[in-house]
């Protein structure tokens, strides 16, 4: 897979699940997942997701620096 694909995945990983975090955690209202656990859980997998996607991508990136 191309690596701006799996950079762009994990950075809406990212966006989505911090999001999702702070619905959760009650930081952001207006949303039925507003202090709901069971959010902030799943976003917090979301955003870890997402720092593993991009930390691979940038790691890759790295050692192969002619594949684009």
């Amino acid at each position: 897979m191309k690596r701006w694909v799996t950079l762009t995945i994990g950075l809406v990983f990212l966006l989505v699940g911090g999001v999702w975090v702070l619905q959760g955690a009650g930081v952001l209202t207006g949303s039925f997942m507003t202090g709901q656990k069971l959010w902030f859980l799943i976003g917090l997998v979301a955003f870890l997701v997402g720092v593993v996607l991009v930390a691979a991508t940038a790691r890759r990136s790295r050692r192969t620096p002619s594949d684009n």
